[in-house]
């Protein structure tokens, strides 16, 4: 795994680096101290997993470097690691294509799961950040219940909508975000919440979780 970090302060840089190498045992972290520097390693060097940067850097206005970074690196995930604590500009990192968003002041394992979360393809935002807008779009994938089935099968045809389901055979067939966004007729960030979704409904760290869970409750059978 191959994470590029970005961050203007040498000493959170360190940390990050300390907490990323329980990520991967074979993890490669390559550092950049602000944009300027992002932009020189990412103009050479576009092999990268993820993204994960400070938002307030020198260099150039965020907004524009972020979309910079997302418009060369379009398949990688991005993660905005930020002191800045504000909805609007949470909304607009996403309208961008950020896949995160975390506070600093985060716990180590806060950020290890956010990172994990959004390597298996969903979004990181934390509740206290998201606007109306993002809220909307939880409450829209929030399971329906269904008091007419039986007891014992219940809770678990309940787990998912429709829509879930679909987005999750899309993941057991191995598309990537975009890949299923194209063919459900989503958009990818709308894509992101529904894995965040799932993942978190399913109580599973990853896609391949996710997929032999689903599996094993019945909610998805081989075609």
């Amino acid at each position: 795994m191959r994470i590029l970090i970005a961050d203007d302060h040498e000493l959170f840089l360190k940390g990050l680096e300390f907490i990323l190498s329980d990520l991967d045992s074979n993890i490669e972290i390559i550092k950049a101290k602000d944009y300027t520097e992002i932009f020189e390693i990412i103009g050479r060097d576009k092999n990268f997993n993820l993204v994960l940067t400070d938002l307030a850097m020198p260099g150039a206005q965020w907004l524009e470097a972020i979309k910079r970074i997302h418009e060369a690196l379009p398949e990688t995930p991005i993660i905005i690691l930020s002191a800045v604590f504000d909805r609007e500009i949470v909304q607009k990192t996403i309208e961008t294509g950020v896949s995160g968003y975390i506070s600093k002041t985060s716990s180590n394992a806060v950020i290890l799961s956010a990172i994990n979360l959004v390597m298996s393809g969903g979004m990181y935002i934390p509740p206290e950040l998201m606007s109306k807008d993002i809220e909307q779009n939880y409450d829209i994938l929030k399971p329906q219940e269904n008091p007419d089935e039986k007891e014992e099968q219940s809770d678990k045809l309940k787990i998912l909508t429709p829509r879930q389901i679909s987005v999750l055979k899309c993941i057991a067939k191995g598309y990537s975000n975009k890949q299923i966004a194209y063919d459900l007729g989503l958009t990818e960030g709308t894509v992101k919440l529904h894995v965040t979704a799932i993942l978190k409904l399913l109580n599973v760290y990853n896609r391949t979780g996710a997929v032999m869970e689903a599996a094993r409750l019945g909610l998805i059978k081989d075609e």
